[in-house]
């Protein structure tokens, strides 16, 4: 639509050029490229609010899981959307245009996707529905999952780790609390 006004305008403004004095001629480009901004701005305003603007979640407790845990994390079960990499447990809901159902990684979401990221694949038959230890990737794959994991963690948040069979989980709000104590003690002593 919008590159059918363009072509109509254009060939009005050849038609004009034929009359009309240089001068003359950049006063019409110039409004006639306001006119076609002011269309695409009432185009993107056209947009429903519930796609723009989605309910934000609260923060996620942090919390161990197991593979079967997190995979309901996958955006359709739950709104959260969940992404385990090395061993590590990330809420990547925020990013649900790439991670969510439909998304180009879509295939991550809920699941450990290390071994895609190491091998730079998101071919769905190399990841597991169980624990992968990842021994069998080299070093140069290795570092790669690294450097992935990095990136992850600088944009979303750490909710937890990803549990190896029969490991236990790991009671975080213990910790927190023992920590929130510390902190209220080193504050009465000084």
């Amino acid at each position: 639509m919008v590159l059918l006004l363009l072509k109509e305008m254009a060939s009005i403004t050849e038609e004009l050029s034929k009359y009309l004095t240089a001068p003359v001629q950049i006063f019409i480009l110039v409004i006639v490229v306001f006119i076609v901004r002011k269309l695409m701005r009432s185009q993107d305003d056209t947009v429903p609010k519930d796609e723009e603007e989605e309910e934000e979640l609260p923060p996620m407790l942090k919390r161990d899981f197991t593979l079967s845990e997190m995979g309901l994390y996958n955006g359709k079960d739950e709104k959260r959307i969940l992404l385990g990499i090395n061993g590590n447990v990330y809420d990547v809901t925020k990013g649900k245009r790439f991670y969510g159902p439909g998304g180009p990684y879509g295939l991550f979401a809920g699941r450990d996707a290390s071994r895609c990221f190491a091998t730079f694949s998101t071919d769905p038959s190399i990841v597991k529905d169980e624990y992968d230890d990842l021994s069998d990737l080299n070093s140069l794959q290795m570092e790669s999952l690294s450097e992935w994991e990095l990136q992850i963690s600088e944009k979303y948040d750490h909710v937890g780790k990803l549990l190896k069979p029969d490991e236990v989980p790991k009671n975080y709000h213990m910790e927190e609390s023992e920590d929130e104590v510390k902190s209220v003690t080193e504050k009465k002593v000084e």
